[in-house]
């Protein structure tokens, strides 16, 4: 069989492709990669298609054994690579034989890394999607993070391309960051004075962000309301809980819930969002839908025609 075996399965190393869609009527979360940019470079640059299985790293540590020929590729947050102990570049493909030892280390910066290989992991589908959500305890190997010893199986070797990506065309994972926010349809709950002071506030990263959600800390925004009936919640909604701190809903979240939200994170920032360590600091503006809509657009546009090169 040929794969991957796992040394050290790393802080939270997750089986992911791009999520799990369509279930929400019954209760289960979408999953997928925090980044997706980061996630969709890695699987392009090894000549998959987008939505191939591949692993999240949070934070690093992460040690596998090839047992099989490949090509892999890291991109994501800067976590360094080794191949049998020498460090390789990232955002970048390299042939690896059966015997390698493939190194992420700890992170400089960025929480999140993706390594790809060639032809993606062979994970069965749970609900369509081989996304781990290990809250739902579904996908990936057994519902969980990799350990020790798990077996990743993957295509025998064949033929494939690979490329780099350009250093000009690659992320910054800054610490401090503006990101951008659509006013949602409870923004009536607060009043004037309230939205200006969410939108001219510094918040703070608290160490209690996961794939659920970020919780933020600064100053309190309090809504005129106490909750509300539940209903469904979607991806990079803000939500105000009693508290009056923020919480940023990401991949892994509840699929409906009853604290009033003040509006919603575009996808492109919570996937910068989920590449801030606790500490990090934030601060948002206000876009409208169009704006939004054109931003994601211009995105879409921008990675198609990035073309990175080929090196083998």
């Amino acid at each position: 069989m040929s794969g991957f075996n796992v040394i050290q399965p790393g802080l939270l190393t997750l089986i992911q492709d791009a999520g799990r869609f369509g279930h929400h009527r019954i209760g289960l979360t979408t999953g997928g990669p925090l980044d997706s940019q980061a996630f969709k470079w890695a699987n392009r640059l090894v000549d998959n298609p987008l939505n191939t299985t591949a692993l999240e790293i949070s934070f690093g540590g992460l040690v596998l054994q090839a047992d099989t020929d490949a090509q892999i590729v890291l991109t994501g947050g800067e976590m360094p690579l080794k191949i049998n102990g020498v460090e390789q570049d990232r955002w970048h493909a390299h042939k690896i034989k059966a015997g390698d030892k493939i190194e992420v280390g700890f992170s400089a910066q960025g929480a999140r890394a993706y390594l790809a290989v060639s032809g993606g992991f062979q994970v069965e589908h749970s609900f369509s999607s081989s996304a781990t959500v290990t809250r739902e305890g579904i996908g990936g190997l057994s519902g969980e993070k990799l350990q020790q010893g798990d077996f990743l199986s993957c295509q025998p070797a064949v033929e494939h391309r690979g490329f780099r990506l350009a250093d000009a065309h690659r992320p910054d994972y800054a610490d401090n960051i503006n990101l951008r926010v659509i006013t949602g349809y409870q923004q009536d709950a607060f009043s004037d004075y309230q939205k200006r002071l969410f939108f001219s506030s510094e918040y703070k990263v608290t160490d209690r962000a996961d794939r659920m959600g970020y919780r933020l800390q600064g100053p309190e925004v309090k809504p005129t309301i106490d909750g509300i009936l539940s209903e469904g919640i979607c991806h990079g909604a803000i939500q105000i809980p009693a508290d009056g701190q923020p919480i940023v809903l990401l991949n892994d979240r509840q699929t409906i819930g009853g604290y009033p939200k003040i509006g919603s994170m575009i996808a492109m920032d919570t996937a910068r969002m989920a590449q801030l360590m606790p500490g990090s600091r934030i601060s948002f503006d206000e876009i409208s839908i169009d704006e939004a809509h054109n931003l994601h657009c211009l995105a879409h546009v921008r990675f198609n025609n990035t073309e990175p090169e080929q090196v083998n």
